[in-house]
């Protein structure tokens, strides 16, 4: 087939309700190494949201295999075709490192670290992103379904468009997208909306982000539309609010399984039969660790929480560890944890337990079981799929979320105890509130929201974004 030239876009596109292969481009494979030539599955949402799908399409899988050097041939996992995209250690250092979470990552979470913004990284963002586009371009054929992800590889859509005129691109950001006065601080701005408007449909997990995109794409890209449907040229392009899920029934079932209902008793047990305070988070700035730590620590301080009657436990999962403000993260973390530990701890009391580590699915399950009280409080989220995983372990209706409302899960989850993490008397009070709920009101809550998670899973994410893709 004929390359396009650059910037034509009014090739026809295939029929509607085409039932091509579905094309999966995502900065990392579904796939981790097992061993020498062995792969395993990768644990997570998105893997498990779009396999079902990949299964009955024949579907690839474009994206890194975490490692430097030669990517490996392509081969075929579970009977996944598994297409590995090679990446420098330049290109994780410029591209991974630096422009997707030193520029793009702060710049998109409210800035609450302040972006660099380095010629050299933008470069090599563009050099790789056009190395995704092309190995999409090679594996796909004329009909199929090419949906790509997130923040790393949003110039993609665009060069694939140039490459493969005839191919329906989807585009999906799993962070929030900022609003103008962030957004304009970006020096390549327009060539990143150039390079989202080259898909069929873009899609984001609230309306404000969707919302965000097309102003933006209206006033530095040229675009002309609404808020739902923007012009470029001879193309429509939709933009949707499509909010991502977990699956609901696998945390559902993993709360009934003897195994993950014997170890949270035991977990209780070794935390002394004491109310249980819990957040699960990455290691990172945007989470709010710090914050929730302070509000904790003056509850302690003022006398309304004691280590008696409560425990915090804060389960922190390594992350981007190499890029400075991650480091920074992690030692104001434990500087905070050993602070209140060393102020408020008694013998065989301790106030905060922390682990920084990985946790098995069986093993979270477990610790969701325990939790009295669930914080996830991030200071900005794309959407927290942490909220919704323990909502869906709460089969006896028991237990209290305490949400950001920075949080994109807070649209969804309105039967939370919602609180700007900021406020730190607004925060102590909601976690209090929590604490002392009647049951009947808990159960009530729960209820809710568990029922808000079980219509919405993430197979009813995925079915509603391929939808909106087949009928552009």
């Amino acid at each position: 087939m004929p390359k396009a030239k650059p910037g034509d876009h009014a090739a026809p596109s295939p029929p509607a309700r085409s039932r091509g292969r579905l094309i999966v481009v995502a900065n990392r494979l579904p796939v981790n190494r097992a061993g020498a030539g062995d792969w395993s599955r990768s644990p997570g949402g998105l893997v498990s949201a779009l396999e079902p799908i990949l299964a009955r399409r024949r579907g690839v899988w474009v994206g890194w295999d975490g490692g430097t050097g030669r990517a490996p041939r392509p081969f075929v996992h579970q009977n996944l075709s598994i297409h590995p995209v090679a990446l420098s250690a330049r290109d994780v250092e410029q591209f991974y490192n630096g422009m997707s979470n030193r520029s793009l990552w702060p710049l998109y979470h409210d800035a609450i670290r302040t972006p660099e913004f380095h010629r050299r990284w933008w470069e090599t963002y563009q050099d790789t992103n056009q190395r995704f586009a092309r190995a999409a371009a090679r594996v796909a054929r004329r009909g199929d379904l090419v949906w790509v992800h997130d923040y790393h590889l949003q110039l993609v859509p665009r060069m694939l468009r140039e490459l493969r005129p005839d191919l329906r691109i989807g585009f999906f950001l799993h962070i929030p997208f900022p609003p103008e006065e962030l957004f304009a601080w970006l020096p390549w701005r327009t060539a990143v909306l150039k390079g989202l408007l080259g898909a069929d449909v873009v899609a984001f997990q609230t309306q404000s982000s969707a919302q965000n995109f097309s102003r933006m794409a209206r006033r530095y890209a040229g675009a002309e539309g609404t808020d739902a449907r923007v012009e470029t040229g001879p193309r429509a392009v939709r933009v949707r609010a499509l909010p991502i899920s977990i699956d609901f029934q696998e945390f559902d079932t993993l709360a009934a399984d003897p195994k993950v209902v014997r170890a949270a008793k035991e977990i209780r047990q070794r935390l002394g039969g004491r109310r249980v305070l819990l957040s699960v988070d990455r290691l990172d700035y945007t989470k709010g660790i710090e914050h929730r730590l302070y509000m904790f620590e003056d509850l302690l301080d003022r006398g309304l929480i004691g280590v008696d009657d409560a425990v915090m436990v804060q389960i922190a999962v390594p992350s981007r560890e190499v890029v400075p403000d991650y480091t920074q993260t992690r030692t104001q973390v434990e500087h905070s944890v050993g602070r209140i530990n060393g102020a408020h701890a008694e013998p065989g009391r301790v106030a905060v337990h922390y682990f920084r580590r990985s946790l098995s699915r069986q093993d979270l399950a477990a610790y969701y079981l325990v939790a009295d009280v669930m914080l996830v409080t991030p200071l900005r989220d794309g959407m927290n799929l942490v909220a919704k995983e323990y909502v869906a372990t709460r089969r006896d209706l028991s237990g209290a979320l305490v949400l950001s409302e920075f949080a994109g899960a807070a649209r969804e989850l309105r039967r939370a105890l919602l609180v700007n993490p900021r406020d730190v008397d607004g925060f102590g009070a909601a976690v209090r509130q929590a604490l002392s709920l009647p049951s009947e009101d808990a159960r009530q809550r729960m209820a809710i929201l568990r029922m808000n998670v079980r219509r919405h899973d993430v197979h009813d994410w995925a079915r509603a974004f391929l939808e909106e893709l087949e009928g552009s």
